[in-house]
């Protein structure tokens, strides 16, 4: 008589938890996402998402790597365009789609995520800045490397234009989180891409 062999329960699809995991913080924001909604949508118990993942920073640490290389994959795209004006409409249009996907929470989960943040989520908080900082930088890199290659004026101020950037970025985000369209949007990107570069 053959035995039926008994082993381990089949292991959960960790990229799908860490998906599912995602968009509860980008809807709720970190705070806003309890335990009790991150399991239930990734399909595991706290005790799993714990063995798996961690805690909850950890797990939103992850939750933030897949949104940077999903729905906001367009930041590094837009980097790599041949010219700075290029750089700034890639960076903005990918904003635009990024914060009105259809599917997905309105806005961005580098945004959202950290807006009225009590003491548990400073880390989330600190986690944001430093990520939206980064982004800065590299438009700020990038802006700087346009200078030099004669992109650029001379006298144009790389960091102020990366600011510039990230700024209408991130209030489209704020925008589309209170509702605005994606044609709304991206008829503000373009009405901030009008006069490039900025003065």
């Amino acid at each position: 008589m053959d035995r039926v062999q008994v082993g381990r329960p089949r292991a959960f699809d960790a990229e799908a938890a860490v998906q599912k995991a995602m968009v509860v913080f980008w809807e709720q924001g970190y705070d806003g996402a309890s335990l009790t909604e991150l399991t239930e949508a990734m399909g595991i118990s706290r005790k799993s998402m714990y063995a798996a993942f961690g805690n909850k920073e950890d797990l939103f640490r992850l939750a933030l790597q897949r949104y940077t290389e999903g729905p906001g994959a367009y930041i590094v795209e837009a980097l790599e365009a041949p010219t700075a004006r290029e750089v700034a409409t890639l960076f903005l249009l990918g904003s635009v789609r990024a914060t009105t996907r259809p599917g997905f929470p309105a806005g961005c989960l580098g945004v959202q995520g950290a807006l009225a943040v009590g003491a548990t989520g400073q880390v989330a908080h600190d986690t944001l800045a430093a990520w939206r900082a980064l982004g800065q930088e590299y438009l700020r890199e990038r802006f700087k490397r346009a200078v030099e290659e004669g992109d650029l004026p001379a006298d144009a101020e790389p960091e102020l234009i990366a600011r510039f950037v990230m700024t209408i970025a991130n209030g489209m985000a704020v925008q589309a989180a209170g509702g605005a369209t994606r044609e709304d949007l991206r008829r503000v990107a373009e009405l901030a891409l009008r006069n490039w570069p900025p003065a």
